[in-house]
């Protein structure tokens, strides 16, 4: 075949099912471990930090009208994940989607993006994990580590060493068996449920509805720019999708996970904005602790020591998660050939060892070394193509293959769809220029990366016998 061909053939879904190349993993997961896993990504540092900002310097308290509206576009894009996770229920999530949709060449290129999501997301949380650390020992216990094991050169230190190590923690724990990953997950996951319903709960009965007024102090536009900023805390939830091949049954769980995981954290975040507004002035908030800032001011500041702990325990659980989707999306990458196959091989346990190493070390170095601030928002642009790249997807199949069987299906098509693409649209657009050319190095990269390496190692294309052209 052409390499113009290659990078266009697509697999069928059957294709895609197939796990292919010699590893494959351990199916263990339900759907409550798929849910927690769901629920413990997306509501993590973002729920003590996010609902903060966005309602001081977005919506004030109509913060909750914009978790609204950023669930209902989750929910959008869930849906479409939804119907191509049961149609194709292997590692890779998006990338496998794309593969079996729109081909080769965009699949390498959506996988490329979200590994970048995941990587830098992974880095950066470690560094918070390591700020909020470092901050609860010295004001908890007066223990105060020195600045330079605690922060990068770019930082004026040496090395992040506690975001090494946490990682170092992680990586651990992700080459032994998935079961006690998700074990590990649950646990983390009901003790953060636990103490944002311990917020709602002392809360409520301090709310004061004047701090209500005005309702939306900078109008529908606040709402929507809220929206937006909200929209980035529920990132996250297509770590079901990457762990669809663990799944013991995927074609029901997997949806119901996905579904469940973005409605349970918009009732969340709804909640928890709801009683942040209510109990203290939204200008107040606009710090990295807003939840302990407002019930300081209720004096009983031993809350704030619960949520100083809570925000350990959720960063150490997104953590653990992040890098879990970004091992099983390069190893579904690297079964097909498009990265070193070699990484794929998995152990005794059935997980894949070599990969989590790699990673691991890749994403200490950058947590350990460099400051993130300014890359951050490469994780929102990554994730966002990838969103509207499985949009296109469902449309794209729903018009290939027709009469396939689709345990699950995306409803109202092409509404669905359509709406969720204009939903990551409007989302994308608040980027700044900056972030889109760095976006668009790094796609160049990766496009580098894919017809120097991938295209000739690819695992499909070897399969597949070059048709003779007719004379």
């Amino acid at each position: 075949m052409t390499s113009a061909e290659q990078r266009w053939r697509r697999r069928t879904p059957d294709d895609a099912s197939l796990p292919g190349s010699g590893s494959s993993l351990k199916r263990s997961l339900g759907r409550i471990d798929l849910t927690a896993m769901g629920v413990g990504t997306i509501v993590g540092a973002g729920i003590f930090v996010i609902t903060g900002v966005a309602a001081a310097e977005k919506a004030g308290p109509s913060i909750v009208l914009s978790f609204g509206l950023a669930g209902l576009v989750c929910v959008l894009v869930a849906l479409c994940y939804s119907e191509l996770a049961a149609m194709v229920p292997v590692s890779g999530s998006a990338y496998t989607y794309t593969y079996a949709t729109l081909g080769e060449g965009p699949a390498f290129l959506v996988g490329w993006n979200l590994l970048l999501e995941f990587v830098i997301a992974g880095a950066a949380v470690a560094i918070g994990w390591s700020g909020t650390t470092v901050s609860a020992l010295d004001s908890m216990f007066g223990i105060t580590l020195p600045h330079a094991i605690t922060a990068g050169p770019g930082e004026g230190g040496v090395v992040n060493l506690p975001a090494v190590l946490i990682i170092a923690a992680i990586v651990a724990v992700l080459v032994g068996e998935v079961s006690l990953t998700a074990r590990i997950t649950k646990a983390l996951v009901a003790v953060t449920i636990g103490v944002l319903v311990l917020v709602v709960a002392v809360g409520a009965p301090h709310i004061d509805p004047g701090n209500w007024a005005p309702f939306a102090p900078f109008g529908w536009s606040g709402v929507i720019g809220g929206a937006a900023i909200a929209f980035f805390a529920f990132l996250g939830f297509d770590v079901v999708a990457a762990s669809a091949e663990e799944a013991r049954n995927p074609k029901r769980d997997v949806p119901f996970a996905i579904i469940g995981t973005v409605l349970i954290a918009t009732l969340l975040y709804a909640l928890v904005s709801a009683v942040l507004t209510g109990v203290a002035p939204f200008p107040t908030l606009n710090n990295g602790a807003p939840i302990a800032t407002a019930f300081g001011a209720l004096n009983i500041g031993w809350i704030g020591n619960v949520i100083i702990v809570a925000s350990i325990i959720a960063l150490t659980k997104g953590l653990l998660l992040i890098v879990y989707a970004q091992v099983r999306l390069s190893f579904a990458m690297c079964r097909d050939g498009l990265l070193p196959r070699r990484l794929a091989a998995t152990g005794r346990r059935s997980t894949p060892v070599r990969l989590t190493l790699v990673l691991g070390v890749g994403c200490a170095a950058i947590a350990g070394l460099l400051p993130i601030d300014i890359v951050v928002e490469l994780v929102n642009i990554g994730a966002l193509s990838a969103f509207a790249v499985v949009c296109v997807g469902v449309l794209v199949l729903r018009k290939l293959e027709p009469n396939r069987e689709r345990p699950f299906r995306t409803p109202l098509v092409p509404l669905v769809p359509i709406l969720a693409l204009l939903g990551c649209a409007l989302m994308a657009f608040t980027l700044d220029e900056l972030t889109w050319v760095r976006f668009a190095i790094w796609v160049a990269i990766g496009v580098a990366v894919y017809l120097g390496y991938g295209r000739k190692h690819s695992a499909f294309a070897a399969t597949r016998v070059p048709v003779a052209p007719r004379s």
